[in-house]
């Protein structure tokens, strides 16, 4: 099971983060701060896997992808393939890359309720629900439609 979803710039801004198990805020900081430092600290070199038990508990590891300003990184129960945490990440930015045409750090900031939609369609709960990139890019067109057609009906409501 995914733990979390984090995405945090080069200069320890989180940019987007999702935690599917309880968490107090406090917590979710200081977990946001040690991936931070665990990832800019790492030589590239070395692979995207972090299985540190003194720094995440015995049962949680981290997988990680460096793409331009921003690190994309799951923190994730043993069951979970590191392989298939990477592939997930590359299905995340493969289709932010084509809700936002050639994403970057900016789309995330001030479009994150989108960035948000994307990754809610691709994992739930904490357990990956679709790796198709196109297949959630339509049904993000879906509710990018609906919500065109409420935000319409709602302005004829204001009006009348």
């Amino acid at each position: 099971m995914i733990k979390a979803f984090i995405v945090v710039n080069n200069h320890a801004m989180v940019r987007l983060c999702r935690f599917y198990e309880q968490l107090g805020v406090d917590k979710q900081t200081e977990l946001c701060q040690t991936v931070y430092k665990l990832v800019t600290s790492r030589p590239d070199h070395l692979c995207s896997f972090v299985d540190d038990e003194k720094t995440f508990g015995p049962d949680t590891k981290l997988v990680y992808r460096h793409f331009a300003t921003l690190y994309f990184c799951i923190l994730s129960d043993r069951s979970e393939s590191e392989l298939a945490m990477l592939d997930l990440i590359q299905v995340y930015v493969e289709t932010l890359d084509k809700v936002f045409e050639n994403v970057c750090e900016l789309d995330l900031i001030f479009n994150s309720p989108k960035a948000y939609t994307v990754l809610d369609e691709t994992v739930v709960g904490g357990l990956v629900l679709e790796i198709s990139t196109n297949k959630i890019l339509n049904v993000y067109d879906q509710l990018m439609k609906l919500e065109k057609m409420h935000s319409s009906l709602m302005d004829k409501i204001a009006i009348s």
